[in-house]
């Protein structure tokens, strides 16, 4: 299998926001057919995971194409991780989506991502015009509302209160060094909140959820399918599956709900 990671092929940066807030996030884009597929990857992740670079190659076998790009904080696009919000990513997620996709598009969201994705195809549903459209959503461990339902919710009363008197807490983690939460992350975050009413999306949409999952509970995936319309909604519990669904078979499924969409 070949992929623009595995070939080398370098990103491209662009600017977003204005100001003292202007990032230069990194994107890697693919030309090809329809529907072209856009990932959008999870708290403290990069476009270079596994699960990423498996769709670009299988997208590039089929001769489709292909967005893949960084959160400002992550991977090669410049900014702080402390300086993250989820409106400040969903506004880096819109521009790239804007400014390199064309058509009908099957977002792939990876846990964050996968509020993301919902986030997106809010704002996608208020702007009318736009050169490109959701073909549906593959969400992987989605994790909407996670600031508030997972994270502020179970943090221990000394976590909250280092938030709110120093205005950030170093959460220890299990994928290496301990990361910052801050309180903007958790105070902005609380303004994107989707789980207390319905969810349009207008769009078929695919979850795929591990039952092993310690950071995002299989009962968060139900309470977000709950949310969603009943007509063309699937979602699949891995009995066996961790939170990062990265093994040989957890990708194939991936890859068979993204072909299955279209």
């Amino acid at each position: 299998m070949t992929s623009s990671a595995a070939t080398g092929q370098p990103p491209v940066f662009i600017e977003v926001g204005e100001g003292s807030a202007r990032r230069r996030i990194a994107v890697r884009a693919r030309s090809g057919g329809s529907p072209g597929l856009f990932w959008l990857g999870g708290f403290k992740s990069d476009m270079q995971g596994t699960k990423a670079i498996a769709l670009d190659a299988w997208a590039t076998e089929r001769n489709r194409a292909c967005v893949r790009f960084d959160y400002s904080g992550h991977g090669e696009s410049g900014g702080d991780f402390i300086d993250g919000t989820i409106g400040r990513w969903l506004e880096e997620s819109v521009a790239v989506f804007e400014q390199f996709c064309a058509g009908p598009q099957v977002v792939i969201g990876s846990s964050m991502g996968g509020w993301m994705a919902l986030l997106l195809a809010r704002e996608l549903a208020r702007r009318q015009a736009t050169r490109a459209s959701l073909a549906g959503l593959v969400l992987i461990a989605p994790a909407p509302d996670f600031t508030e339902e997972l994270m502020w919710k179970g943090f221990s009363l000394q976590a909250r209160q280092e938030i709110e008197t120093r205005g950030v807490w170093l959460r220890p983690s299990e994928y290496g060094e301990p990361y910052p939460i801050t309180r903007a992350l958790i105070e902005e975050g609380r303004k994107h909140l989707l789980l207390g009413s319905a969810i349009e999306v207008g769009c078929p949409v695919r979850i795929l959820q591990g039952a092993q999952d310690p950071d995002v509970p299989w009962r968060h995936a139900f309470a977000l399918a709950h949310r969603l319309p009943a007509d063309d909604v699937v979602l699949t519990v891995i009995q066996d599956g961790d939170h990062r669904l990265s093994r040989p078979q957890d990708i194939a499924r991936i890859i068979a709900a993204v072909a299955e969409i279209g």
